[in-house]
């Protein structure tokens, strides 16, 4: 089942719900960018990581990569929002 629309969406969230050929022009980006060899290389290493810290499918923190190349919990509203739109990222 797919998840609850947001209530009150963000500004990306509102432009895609209103221009669905806009939409469909994202998704194809999305699906062809998910698919590289890369992505799939850094989902895994994630996922890998998560299975061994027995939190895999269980929801809560996210596993984050460091400027060191390590890894570790950090809640995801800090690690998906710290690259946001017209910022300059720093990693934790």
């Amino acid at each position: 089942m797919a998840p609850k629309k947001a209530a009150n969406p963000g500004k990306s969230a509102s432009y895609y719900r209103r221009n669905p050929k806009a939409r469909a022009k994202k998704k194809a980006y999305d699906t062809a960018y998910h698919s590289t060899p890369e992505r799939k290389k850094y989902r895994s290493k994630l996922a890998a990581e998560r299975r061994r810290r027995g939190i895999m499918g269980k929801g809560g923190s996210d596993v984050s990569h460091t400027k060191n190349g390590g890894t570790k919990l950090e809640s995801p509203r800090r690690n998906r929002g710290r690259n946001g739109h017209g910022r300059r990222g720093r990693l934790a």
